[in-house]
């Protein structure tokens, strides 16, 4: 915590209280229905409300005990210490007390003996609070009581009345019985009393006379002493003339007002001593400690004076009471000027009054301490060593050091609102009372100062700060006020009415487009989303008001004449109301409050607004000065399927959170790309009631969470596709229920990275650091320290942004975009490093490496590593240096990395990258005989292996081994990894029957699966592979199995029923009755197997899909028992695989089950256009398919080869419209770079290449332009089963650069066929898909380009036939 503002005290004469107890330093005070405890400046013990509206009149601590008394007007609460044992003191309600007369107000309490409390109203009542409370004894008086305090030995108590000049003291007759009696006498004053305290004894139990000391109207000070006898009481000893205590040189210094307050002799001695023990070797010479020794020694008392000008003086009081009066007795201590107590300016009334509390206790920690009462809502801690105090040098200037202001509210915080800059914020509680804080720099860092009250009458509906808390704009429910806020007590200077249909929900600052400038635009929006803009006129300020805030203060006026105003702009209207439920401003996060200017999707969100349907739509604006409107533009829009949410809130860059209806799941999404980031449901902390954004200078985001008792503080780490890690983590959480009971009301962040909360009357400023722990910071160990604390910011910038070059992500990202000859050289460069690294040492984070080398194609990487090695490491280099990361150098550097503590990776990170290294070096040893997506599978595969990740491999592993031609060497490398014992089990992690193409070879491998299976346990049992050798059809091999298997209880019944013809309709039903028996039982893959048997297939795999669960089984038997071919498996892939994608947002298995369907166009479409679309009837995406996990820069690569794989997947390609692959590219980039990888992003706008237009010959005037802001319809297709010929242009030209032949693999069409006879040459293509299959995906191709077109311009006629090319034909052939 670095501060606390716990409250507003009282503007009350008994508003404070403090005492040591227990050898402790307790400060209480009153704060509207609250008591706040205090032990230190900044260090609140507990804050406690009371449970009635009105507001405390007066606390005392009782010193004996520990007991604390506060008091509203008609109740009495005693809260008494406990937990002193533990080290951690609280007080609890002991009971409540109210006086017998209803009518009478309680204004004044004080301690007597212990456990006796003396309450003062229109009667003076004692209480006994030793157990149960009682009143023991009671006198009305003439006058409510205004002071009534018991004397430090609870002998007497002076009392006085409102305006009463008469004080009555009581003295007690009897002690100890139960009957109590007190006579009185009177002290006559010439004016009204305004003040007593009754001298403190040295020692607590020692018996000293009493001494009153009065303050009067007539500004003097009167000290009154037991005279002779003791027989008529007090009498007078001796005054001081406050007035003429202080003459100072000046004339422009003199004020009519006077303060005194009273050091007692054991303070002042306690004090002098701790000075004497702090002053150095040259102080102790100095005349002004000198002089206090020798005042010290003569044990007076101290009286202080002071008068708001900084003039003091000081009397000490000696032999005070002695019978013989001495002409030295008042002596002057000290007289100076300049001392600085910040007395309020223009303050007035009961505002207009300070009260002084100075104490020095006999800890040897303790320091002279003064408490500043001011009346206008502050209680100041002021510190001092009382040498320099009263050094009379008018050089001392540290003579008095304010340590904290307590100030706040008197009531409950509902709301906090801050500026753009994060400067200034305001703050409002439930009765409309507002105060101005400002930030200013302090000792202890940046801190809150009160900069302006601001009283209002109206109820406030929303509010905005201008010019860093300078102005402020309230919008009441029928017109908007402008206040000044320059000065203490604002001033409002206008109000406008205003009409809106519907609710006003908010009022948005809109940015200018330049800092600097006098007008300011302001808008609110309606509930019909209706809105009114409002232009404000400022004086223009020539200071910056955190470092110099300009004094001139004038109310706003100058010259006579108001030089800031208010005046109505523009109306205009949003669109439909219907089913909004909430539009608010954004938070601004991290930027500068100006905005480009420009009116486009890439300017800052200044709102959003969300519907109960859950749709966020983000929304931007710009002054229009030339038409004198406010333009506004819808800049993105998020269905997030979040019924009912209670709250949303967003910010400038792009981010939004949302809270379902139940107000405890969190979810926070990303706009610009619509999907969910991150999310989560709290259990047992209350509901979500508060969001807040912030974000580092450079744009990361930070979240701020709020629940009644706590906020959590989450930060955006870099996405992590590799190992699917989250994309935010909680770095920090803030209780407060230690502090206070009461609920948070709002909380907000200041620009400089502290969260402000407010919870009742009090301001809570948390501390921008926060701990680094391993636990809460697993991956931000860049610290070698175990618990080192860390700036906010700092923190978050790490836990984002690039990565180092090494970094294991990075690398991995490199191997998919097919770099791995550039990995295996930073690996190269990263063990020579390492050889010669100490920790400590900095490691360049790049290697050394330039943004170009990562540009650069396989060839040319493979000349320059060779090249690298002979020159940048000449100096040290040694005959043996590695050409490449082969398995011997991946050791050796692994050695190197899991002894050496690198640089800006966690110790998981540093694990990741030694099962990199070993994989890159496995992958070496075979890089000769497979190919680039084998050896991207084989990586990864052995990746997770090392992990121990039980979850079978990701289906983008799948995928690359799918495309694979070298999948017979990764069966063989599969099959080895698993000893060549594989079970399903070990199939299924590595997916192998999804991937392998060869039917034989597949076929081959399950049958060696079947095997496994049914010697896998001791007994050998048939059951275990009886699904297998059934989709294998080879009965005759497990009929074999169970006529071996005697000791099975099932074998006499199942080799009978086995032994028969299942071709016969009778032993199928017989089959088809067994399984669903077997279903019944729930033995599901055995039930399965039956089905087999029945040869029904689609049941076979509905159960193994719906039942078992298992998909990947489902697809296997389908493939082993009716081949790829299989209209069952076709069946099963279009019903149950593509919608299960599409439901999902998997790309990866769309794009594998397309394939497997024969529709390789769709298989290349699927990977950049929104899946639902492809499929008929088109699928609705669940609530997991939003999320950022289903994205994947890696399909930018896999785009990128299966496009140039055929003439199908370039038709599929070619039917992405160019704005759609231009926004895939674009998000990819944007991927990269939130994942760290910046680099790759570079390299991927850099050299992406998009498919060439059309010759300008073929382009027809009606088209649509081939510009990135085209439409998201194709311009190439009519509808989705075109042949290459039906196309404008022949798509074998798409591709500026050939690298490859492209594979003919579209069917042949008689009209193609009849065109290409007329040329020269003739082509014959292969045909892809089957004849039915056509007419099928011809429907559903027709259907799905009708759904794509809806809503959007119709489609240009179809062209003419145009006869292609020689040079195009030639060009096919690759000649």
């Amino acid at each position: 915590m670095r501060d606390i503002l716990p409250g507003r005290p009282q503007a009350k004469l008994q508003a404070v209280t403090h005492g040591l107890w227990e050898n402790q330093q307790i400060i209480a005070y009153i704060s509207g229905n609250a008591l706040i405890i205090l032990d230190a400046p900044n260090h609140v013990l507990q804050t406690t409300y009371i449970d009635e509206e009105s507001e405390l009149e007066a606390v005392t601590l009782d010193e004996n005990t520990g007991k604390l008394a506060a008091c509203s007007t008609r109740n009495i609460y005693i809260y008494q210490p406990y937990g002193q044992d533990e080290g951690a003191v609280k007080w609890s309600l002991q009971g409540t007390m109210s006086l017998p007369d209803a009518d009478d107000s309680i204004t004044t309490l004080s301690w007597g003996m212990p456990d006796e409390l003396l309450a003062g109203s229109a009667s003076l009542t004692l209480f006994s609070t030793h157990g149960t409370p009682e009143q023991i004894w009671t006198k009305r008086l003439a006058n409510p009581v205004k002071f009534a305090h018991f004397s430090a030995d609870a002998e007497m108590i002076a009392s006085t009345g409102r305006y009463d000049r008469l004080l009555k003291v009581w003295r007690r007759i009897s002690f100890g019985s139960a009957d109590q009696r007190f006579d009185y006498f009177y002290l006559p004053h010439p004016n009204v009393i305004t003040g007593i305290h009754w001298r403190n004894p040295f020692h607590k139990d020692q018996t000293a006379e009493n001494v009153l000391y009065t303050i009067c109207a007539d500004y003097k000070v009167r000290i009154w002493t037991s005279d002779q006898h003791g027989i008529d009481g007090l009498g007078l000893w001796n005054e001081v003339d406050l007035m003429g205590s202080i003459q100072p040189r000046s004339l422009d210094q003199q004020s009519d007002k006077r303060y005194a307050f009273f050091i007692d002799g054991r303070d002042f001695t306690h004090a002098t001593e701790r000075a004497v023990e702090q002053a150095t070797t040259a102080e102790k010479d100095h005349m002004a400690l000198h002089h206090l020794v020798e005042v010290a020694n003569r044990n007076p008392e101290i009286c202080v004076v002071l008068d708001d000008r900084g003039n003091m003086s000081a009397w000490g009081f000696e032999n005070v009471g002695s019978k013989v009066k001495k002409l030295t007795d008042v002596f002057n201590v000290a007289h100076m000027e300049g001392l600085h107590l910040h007395f309020a300016s223009g303050a007035s009334g009961l505002q207009d009054n300070v009260q002084f509390y100075a104490f020095c206790h006999n800890k040897p920690n303790s320091v002279f301490t003064i408490l500043s009462h001011h009346f206008d809502g502050r209680l100041e801690w002021l510190q001092s060593r009382i040498d320099r105090f009263f050094d009379p040098s008018p050089s001392q200037t540290n003579r008095i050091d304010r340590k904290a202001t307590w100030t706040g509210h008197s009531h409950a915080i509902k709301k906090v609102n801050r500026t753009a800059s994060g400067r200034a914020l305001v703050s409002r509680t439930v009765t409309d009372e507002c105060i101005v804080w400002v930030q200013r720099p302090a000792k202890i860092g940046m801190t809150l100062h009160r900069h302006s009250t601001v009283s209002v009458k109206e109820h406030i509906h929303r509010t905005a700060l201008l010019q860093d808390g300078n102005f402020l704009v309230f919008l009441h429910h029928e017109h908007i006020a402008l206040w000044d806020t320059r000065g203490p007590m604002a001033v409002e200077i206008k109000r406008l009415e205003y009409r809106l249909r519907g609710k006003p929900l908010c009022l948005i600052v809109v940015p200018k487009t330049q800092t600097g400038g006098h007008l300011v635009h302001i808008a609110t929006i309606s509930s019909e989303m209706n809105s009114i803009c409002w232009e404000v006129r400022l004086p223009l300020i020539d200071k910056e008001p955190i470092t110099d805030r300009k004094s001139s203060y004038t109310n706003g006026y100058t010259n006579g004449h108001s030089d800031a105003g208010i005046e109505e702009y523009s109306t205009f209207d949003l669109g439909s109301g219907d089913d909004l439920a909430f539009v608010l401003p954004v938070d601004p996060a991290g930027s500068a409050p100006v905005i480009s200017g420009f009116l486009d999707t890439f300017a800052r969100d200044i709102a959003i607004s969300y519907t109960k349907s859950g749709l966020i739509r983000s929304w931007t604006a710009r002054v229009n000065k030339d038409e004198r409107k406010l333009e506004w533009l819808e800049t993105s829009t998020v269905d997030t399927s979040v019924a009912n949410p209670s709250l949303a809130s967003g910010t400038s860059i792009r981010k939004a959170a949302l809270v379902d209806a139940e107000q405890t799941t969190l979810t926070i999404w990303n706009t610009r790309s619509a999907q969910l980031e991150y999310q989560e449901t709290f259990e047992g902390n209350g509901i979500i009631q508060d969001l807040d954004w912030s974000s580092t200078p450079d744009n990361q985001s930070i979240l701020a969470v709020g629940f009644p008792h706590r906020v959590v503080i989450y930060a955006q780490l870099r996405y992590d596709y590799m190992n699917a890690g989250p994309s935010w983590v909680q770095i920090r959480d803030v209780l407060i229920r230690d502090i206070t009971p009461h609920p948070i009301g709002d909380s907000v962040w200041l620009g400089s990275g502290n969260l402000v909360i407010g919870a009742g009357n009090q301001l809570f400023i948390q501390d921008e650091h926060v701990q680094v722990s391993e636990g809460l910071f697993p991956s931000l160990r860049m610290i070698s320290r175990k618990n080192a604390s860390i700036d906010i910011f700092t923190a978050v910038s790490r836990l984002n942004g690039p990565l180092p070059i090494y970094h294991p992500q990075l690398l991995s990202q490199c191997i998919l975009a097919g770099k791995l000859l550039l990995v295996q050289r930073i690996l190269i460069r990263l063990l020579q490093k390492l050889k010669f690294w100490t920790e400590g040492e900095e490691l360049e984070s790049s290697l050394g490496f330039s943004p170009e080398e990562f540009s650069e194609d396989a060839e040319t990487q493979m000349t320059s590593s060779r090249r690298d090695i002979h020159s940048s490491y000449a100096d040290f280099s040694d005959d043996g240096e590695p050409q490449a990361v082969t398995e011997e150098v991946a050791v050796q550097l692994n050695e190197l990395v899991q002894t050496k503590q690198i640089p800006l990776l966690s110790s998981r990170e540093q694990f990741l990258l030694a099962d990199i290294i070993e994989c890159v070096g496995m992958v070496e040893k075979h890089r000769r005989s497979i190919d680039d997506n084998a050896g991207r599978f084989l990586l990864f595969f052995r990746a997770r292996a090392l992990s121990d990740a039980q979850a079978p491999i990701s289906w983008r592993e799948i995928i690359w081994a799918f495309h694979s031609q070298s999948q017979d060497i990764l069966v063989d490398l599969v099959s080895r990894h698993f000893n060549g014992k594989m079970l399903w089990q070990h199939a299924k992690e590595s997916g192998v029957f999804m991937w392998m193409s060869d039917l034989t070879a597949l076929r081959a491998q399950f049958e060696i699966i079947a095997r496994n299976e049914y010697t896998k346990t001791d007994e050998k049992n048939p059951v275990d592979c009886a699904l297998y050798y059934l989709a294998l059809k080879k009965k005759p091999v497990l009929l074999g199995l169970w006529r071996m298997a005697t000791w099975s209880r099932e074998q006499p019944a199942t080799h009978r029923l086995l032994s028969n013809n299942f071709n016969e309709e009778r032993w199928k039903t017989a089959a088809l009755k067994n399984a669903y028996a077997l279903m019944g039982k729930r033995r599901f893959e055995y039930a399965a197997s039956f089905f087999l048997l029945a040869d029904h297939l689609q049941d076979a795999m509905n159960v193994l899909h719906n039942q078992l669960g298992d998909t990947q089984l489902a697809i296997a038997v389908g493939r082993v028992y009716g081949g790829d071919d299989s209209p069952i498996l076709l069946k099963f892939l279009r019903e149950k695989i593509l919608p299960q994608a599409a439901r999902d947002g998997n790309r990866w298995l769309a794009t594998w089950a397309f394939w497997l369907l024969n529709r390789r166009d769709n298989a290349v479409r699927c990977l950049v256009t929104p899946l639902s679309t492809l499929l008929s009837p088109p699928e609705t995406p669940n609530f997991q398919s939003k999320s950022y996990l289903t994205d994947d820069p890696a399909l930018v690569v896999l785009y990128k080869q299966l496009r140039e794989k055929s003439l199908q997947t370039l038709r599929g390609a070619s039917m992405v419209g160019m704005r759609e692959e231009w926004d895939f590219v674009l998000h990819t980039a944007g991927l990269y770079e939130r994942m760290g990888c910046d680099i790759l992003a570079l390299d991927l706008v850099k050299t992406w290449e998009f498919l060439t237009p059309p010759p300008a010959s073929l382009k027809l005037a009606n088209r649509p332009p081939l510009s990135p802001a085209i439409p998201h319809t194709s311009f190439h297709a009519r509808h989705a089963n075109l042949s290459a010929t039906d196309f404008d242009f022949d798509p074998r030209k798409l591709l500026r650069r050939r690298s490859s032949l492209v594979v003919a693999d579209l069917p042949a069409r008689e009209h193609v066929a009849n065109a290409l006879a007329e040329s020269k040459g003739s082509i014959v293509e292969v045909g892809g898909e089957s004849e039915e299959e056509e007419e099928d995906g011809k429907k559903d191709g027709e259907k799905e380009e009708k759904k794509a077109g809806e809503g959007e311009k119709k489609k240009p006629p179809p062209t003419q036939f145009q006869e292609p090319e020689a040079s195009s034909l030639l060009d096919a052939f690759g000649f």
